[in-house]
């Protein structure tokens, strides 16, 4: 459902819990986005059955952000690579 301005309106799960994101990106690729964090929030919780939510959500958050930060350096390292 369209919001105006190229906005849409997207329902989401992730990880029991529904949420509606609102923004501009497709709502395919913020269906892949939730599946993918609801994934890891899972793989996480395997490895880590005592966590609590919120800690879960930290915990996934830090290694996505470390995933992404990687997958950077990898780029510009392969950007310098190639100069």
């Amino acid at each position: 459902m369209e919001e105006g301005q190229g906005k849409s309106r997207t329902i989401v799960s992730i990880y029991g819990q529904q949420y509606t994101i609102v923004g501009s990106e497709n709502p395919e690729h913020v269906k892949a986005v939730a599946k993918f964090i609801d994934q890891k929030m899972r793989d996480i919780k395997t490895n880590n059955p005592y966590l609590d939510t919120n800690k879960l959500a930290v915990l996934t958050a830090v290694n996505i952000g470390n995933e992404y930060l990687s997958l950077l350096e990898a780029l510009e390292k392969e950007k310098k690579d190639e100069d």
